[in-house]
């Protein structure tokens, strides 16, 4: 996007020393009309049938090695959003709760979901009855997914229930048919998700994205991909139901990725699996990499294939990202920062020089500004290492939630004038435009990526 006071933005970090604003320095990311009806499903479907490779795999069941096809992947989504509408009823702004482990019939669950405008609100399968109760509360699912291990969870709640590990669930996805309903038009400012989230600051909220917001963030990964001769394999040790695993489950579809996807973790089944599918690309918590530095089992795999391991839901150190290079030295492990209130990922590592940025968790996407505040005086701060460039960043752009749902109290400590989200993180931009995470400006642990 072309600023009025591009002349004077410094070219190294983006900053603007009249507005005290950071731009991007990524390539602009092209978007789709605003006011054009789309979902972020169709859209990430659309950028894949761009792709060299449209019937490549696009997933793997870890456990039995059963592998989903695009085409059949797209069978399955077509089939399941008929289901949705003539079997369930649901139509557009409907909420659907998810309390599913992770498996390959969640992004085809995902998918169809979004395809037709219901507005997907997962949660963690490990929650008690009273966090699923409180979530209920400020999602108001009209139905609930779930599997035969979690169904007891949402007993005595009063919405209809769908097992997607069923005999019910597999024929709604593969059944044929030719009834049509027509399409469904999804607006991009259509709720697309409510996020469970203790925000910046105490008891869980439902944060909603919109579609606007997703394709904001898949167009991020997307148009800022480098080619590659065939198609990555990832393996995500991350939830679907967290902002994390929620975003990537979108982007490997538009990047025609093949995903891996690996119901509980353990170490030495992910190496296994590095192994066996050739996987290229691991995502991952902070545990995971001190698991994977600390093993002796490590070694004992053939991990020749992975080309880099991303790191997200909490910091890492330089001392963790030294040992994990001393022991995996054709290995890229590199960090990016990101808040469910921004729909992922804000600020990214995309590159092989860019990794060798230790400590750092990226350059700012291209859909987004930021500022660093002065805690005390609210003043914009300039680029620089040091304390004194050291502040609050607030970020703004097409990737920052539409609001907490049914909070105004929290919305009004979080959305300020402008358009901007105050993350609640002190951080600096340095000289060539890296962001650095320092603190926190409230008090909130995070444990192995999910707020205490």
């Amino acid at each position: 996007m072309g600023h009025p006071e591009s002349s004077s933005i410094d070219p190294n970090t983006g900053f603007c020393p009249e507005t005290g604003v950071y731009h991007s320095l990524r390539h602009p990311v092209p978007l789709p009309p605003e006011n054009t009806p789309l979902s972020a499903a169709t859209y990430a479907l659309s950028l894949h049938s761009t792709s060299p490779w449209p019937d490549s795999t696009a997933l793997i069941d870890c456990a039995t090695g059963l592998r989903l096809s695009y085409s059949q992947f797209r069978l399955y989504i077509d089939a399941l959003s008929l289901s949705l509408r003539s079997d369930i009823g649901l139509s557009r702004n409907d909420v659907a709760f998810v309390l599913c482990p992770n498996s390959i019939r969640v992004p085809a669950l995902y998918f169809a979901l979004l395809s037709i405008g219901v507005a997907v609100s997962p949660a963690n399968p490990l929650s008690t009855s009273t966090d699923i109760s409180r979530q209920l509360k400020i999602s108001k699912p009209v139905v609930a997914f779930a599997t035969s291990a979690t169904a007891a969870k949402l007993a005595n709640q009063n919405c209809k229930m769908v097992l997607i590990d069923s005999a019910e669930f597999e024929h709604m996805m593969t059944r044929r048919t030719a009834a049509e309903l027509g399409a469904v038009e999804v607006s991009q400012n259509d709720v697309a998700a409510i996020l469970f989230s203790s925000g910046t600051t105490g008891q869980v909220k439902g944060v909603a994205l919109t579609h606007r917001n997703l394709i904001a963030t898949i167009a991020n990964f997307y148009y800022q991909r480098e080619e590659r001769p065939s198609p990555a394999v990832g393996l995500y040790t991350v939830p679907y139901f967290h902002v994390f695993g929620y975003h990537y489950s979108l982007k490997s579809v538009a990047m025609a990725e093949a995903v891996v996807v690996m119901g509980r973790f353990e170490l030495a089944k992910m190496l296994k699996a590095i192994e066996e599918y050739q996987v290229t690309l691991l995502a991952v918590v902070p545990p995971i990499v001190v698991a994977m530095v600390k093993s002796d089992l490590t070694q004992k795999f053939g991990l020749g294939s992975l080309e880099a391991v991303g790191c997200g839901a909490a910091p890492l150190g330089v001392d963790l990202i030294k040992a994990f290079t001393k022991k995996l030295p054709r290995v890229y492990l590199y960090q990016g920062y990101g808040m469910t209130e921004t729909s992922g990922a804000a600020f990214r590592l995309t590159n092989a020089e860019e990794y060798g940025k230790w400590g750092a968790v990226g350059k700012l996407c291209g859909t987004n500004e930021a500022k660093i505040v002065d805690l005390e005086t609210g003043i914009a701060l300039p680029p620089g290492p040091g304390p004194a460039n050291q502040g609050e960043l607030w970020l703004r752009g097409s990737t920052i939630m539409k609001g907490y749902v049914d909070d105004p109290k929290a919305n009004s400590e979080a959305l300020v004038a402008g358009g901007w989200l105050r993350t609640g993180d002190v951080c600096y931009i340095d000289e060539q435009g890296f962001l650095f995470v320092v603190d926190r400006v409230k008090e909130m642990i995070k444990y192995k990526g999910y707020q205490v």
